[in-house]
């Protein structure tokens, strides 16, 4: 059992989690830069195939500084606002390594993106309609629905017949005419099916249903296979990783068969997002309370939903370590808490009824497996203040890589106040 993953990655380098909090305040986000090298490596070799190229998904974790990691070990990247767009140039990202998937956008959005020599996703038959409209001739994909998804919740589910994403299969005939209407030029087809499988199958499936919608089109320069990747978020548990090697060897017959048959210049993409920076992060907060409430033992924190909202919108797991304020044996006395966050919500619950090292007040809480959507879909709901992020370097040594917001952030946006 795993139960100390920080001390088994070496994850603080050269510090630890109460040097951290001391420096850069609680709660506070922390990243390992050579753990995010090696997962962005994995998933540049996870195909081998010529032609394989892996586009890192932005809305995963949009940090300026982990995006130029990212662009250096030689991934491309997905964008799914005009936002996402600005930082990857800021990153250093060049326009043709950039892939914006839209999804209901305005037409400003996506010639924001064709006027930068960014490719565009649409994905209705509405969007590719208003796409044409405004840029004939131009060059544009479409997100297909492969008729199935996959999730470990409902709601990240991205295919079958319950979700808002892609064109069903049915209609490529429609999307046929559109083309040919607007005279577009149809230069690649994605799809995606849904978030966080640990098995290979499901995606293979969904590789061979692409594959038979990409048969039916000519000339085209590239299919987005999608991404999805889990990671073991129960490493204390025994939990396994998903089998990369096997399973992208399996996805290269796939590849290898389609394009000897139908086009072996075309290049295959996929989109993790997840996978690159997961395990990346751990989220550091600080205990602040201790309460039992109808035979439930809370510990309070200053961990709310503000700072890490997957397990209050998808019932999301993250193993926890203990880092004590004062020297004791942490595995020696165990006990049953919910840790519960500091916003006036209910369902403000980072985990539930979880069983422990025994927590003390002023103890710091390590949530594990933070770096995706972590940080990235953190608010200031209650007016809390978004916390630091600080990248762990090769080298050991700690860098601030986004500051902590300040109570004058909370007014700076506001027109007749001047701070």
């Amino acid at each position: 059992m795993d139960q100390y993953y920080t001390i088994k990655t070496s994850f603080f380098g050269n510090t630890n989690p109460q040097q951290l909090i001391e420096q850069y305040g609680s709660p506070l986000y922390v990243y390992n830069e050579s753990i995010l090298r090696q997962r962005c490596r994995d998933m540049a070799d996870f195909i081998p195939y010529a032609n394989y190229i892996a586009n890192y998904s932005t809305k995963a974790n949009s940090n300026l500084e982990l995006l130029k990691i990212i662009r250096e070990e030689g991934l491309h990247v997905d964008a799914m606002s005009p936002g996402e767009i600005y930082v990857l140039l800021a990153a250093g990202f060049r326009p043709d390594q950039i892939f914006y998937i839209g999804n209901n956008v305005s037409i400003e959005e996506m010639m924001y993106a064709v006027n930068l020599g960014i490719t565009v996703s649409v994905d209705s038959l509405s969007q590719l309609e208003t796409f044409g409209q405004h840029n004939p001739g131009g060059n544009v994909a479409v997100r297909i629905n492969p008729g199935f998804g996959i999730g470990h919740h409902e709601k990240v589910v991205t295919g079958g017949e319950k979700t808002k994403f892609g064109i069903n299969d049915d209609r490529i005939d429609d999307v046929k005419a559109l083309i040919q209407k607007y005279n577009l030029n149809l230069v690649g087809i994605n799809q995606h099916i849904g978030s966080l499988f640990m098995e290979g199958e499901p995606y293979l499936q969904s590789i061979r249903t692409l594959l038979d919608i990409a048969s039916l089109f000519e000339g085209l320069d590239f299919i987005d296979m999608g991404g999805g990747f889990g990671i073991p978020y129960q490493k204390q548990d025994g939990e396994k990783p998903l089998e990369l090697k096997l399973f992208g060897e399996q996805a290269a017959e796939l590849l290898d068969a389609w394009a000897s048959r139908y086009n072996p210049d075309i290049q295959f993409m996929s989109e993790p997002g997840r996978y690159v920076v997961a395990e990346c992060g751990v989220l550091l907060g600080t205990a602040h309370a201790r309460k039992e409430n109808g035979g439930i033992h809370y510990v309070g924190t200053d961990l709310g939903f503000n700072v890490l909202a997957r397990p209050v919108m998808y019932d999301a797991w993250h193993d926890i370590e203990v880092y004590p304020k004062h020297k004791r044996a942490v595995d020696s006395l165990k006990e049953t808490v919910t840790i519960v966050g500091n916003i006036c919500e209910s369902g403000d619950i980072i985990a539930y009824n979880r069983q422990l090292p025994v927590i003390s007040i002023g103890d710091i809480l390590g949530v594990m497996d933070a770096g995706a959507y972590g940080h990235t879909m953190a608010s200031n709901y209650n007016n809390r203040l978004r916390p630091a992020e600080v990248l762990i370097r090769r080298d050991g040594t700690d860098k601030l890589i986004r500051r902590r917001d300040t109570m004058e952030d909370l007014i700076r946006v506001f027109p007749t106040h001047t701070v």
